[in-house]
């Protein structure tokens, strides 16, 4: 189908961006070397420039933030261990379940609540005590940022000390980090304080086409790098790759703040139509509730247009360095005529 407009306005994710002119140069002129004996070059600047970054003593590339997760999981706990986790947080709901299948580690989900929090007090109540009959509880997974929503630094903080307080390790997925980070206008330091790893992912908002770092200490590092072996996981000249990630690290961090300004803007002319609940966002992702008669119509609509959304179980908007104001403005007067 062509129609009016050649190219598709993808708003499902920011997984889809894909690598502009500049980093496929960097990618093009990426030194490379055998990643697997530690001798690629670029894949060791990208480490050392992440583990600077968020202030931590190592750290390691992986494929995808979903295995960057499981690393880190499989690296803080063994058989017969539990971490304690959120019901919406992708390292329990949406990876495959790999820490219990992979690591026969136990997850331990507590709700969430409406800011994407887990309550301290949820979390001391689920804290097993020393006994046979429990697993033991060893780490305690948070998220951020959260279906978009961001933790504050005072609650994580007041989080993390209590999980070191019982003898908990702390692990974040930072898959959307540096959203969070630009949003509470604090460092990358300063947004993962308190963690003893954070996964921190390439190739959502920073557009790499690949990749996740997980960056923790030494010794956390070293085991995450034995298991990745183990998953199948070691990669030979990653350079080409690296060189993505370290390009959107470096140039493409701050412009994150574009991507929360075109969001909050799309949000708000959406609300202003009748029969829709729309969701306010705090960085680049918000949600849409509609009529349940009017999913098919406006997906019909949505194809004929070429504008892509995630539809189920509501209709999710996720803009990004792909996603310009004309485009989004596009997809405003589409939606309008429909709803209108």
């Amino acid at each position: 189908m062509s129609g009016m407009h050649e190219e598709w306005l993808d708003l499902r994710s920011d997984t889809v961006t894909r690598p502009g002119a500049a980093m496929r140069a960097a990618m093009l002129a990426a030194e490379v070397g055998d990643d697997v004996y530690g001798d690629d070059p670029t894949v060791n600047l990208l480490q050392e420039y992440t583990a600077d970054l968020f202030g931590y003593e190592a750290a390691l590339f992986a494929p995808s933030g979903t295995q960057s997760n499981l690393l880190a999981l499989l690296a803080h706990c063994g058989r017969g261990d539990e971490y304690l986790v959120g019901q919406e947080a992708h390292t329990y709901r949406y990876e495959g379940g790999g820490a219990a299948v992979l690591g026969s580690i136990q997850p331990q989900p507590i709700t969430n609540q409406p800011d994407g929090s887990l309550a301290l007090a949820d979390i001391a109540a689920q804290i097993k005590p020393d006994d046979i009959h429990f697993a033991r509880s060893k780490l305690l997974a948070l998220e951020n940022t959260i279906g978009g929503r961001v933790l504050g630094l005072a609650y994580l903080e007041q989080a993390t000390t209590l999980a070191h307080q019982r003898g908990l390790a702390t692990h974040l997925d930072g898959a959307r980090i540096c959203n969070a980070a630009v949003k509470l206008g604090v460092s990358p330091r300063e947004a993962v304080a308190g963690f003893d790893s954070v996964s921190v992912c390439l190739s959502k908002g920073l557009g790499a086409p690949v990749g996740s770092v997980l960056c923790a200490s030494k010794p956390l590092i070293a085991e995450a790098k034995r298991w990745r072996k183990m998953l199948g996981g070691g990669m030979r000249q990653a350079g080409v790759l690296a060189a993505a990630g370290l390009y959107g690290l470096q140039h493409q961090y701050a412009r994150l703040a574009e991507d929360h300004d075109n969001a909050a803007y799309f949000a708000s002319e959406l609300a202003k139509l009748k029969g829709i609940k729309v969701s306010t966002p705090q960085t680049n992702i918000f949600y849409v509730d509609l009529p349940p008669d009017a999913c098919r119509g406006l997906n019909d609509v949505l194809q004929l247009t070429r504008i892509r959304v995630s539809m189920a179980p509501h209709l999710r908007i996720v803009t990004h360095l792909d996603t310009k104001r004309a485009d989004i403005d596009r997809a405003i007067t589409v939606f309008g005529d429909f709803f209108g």
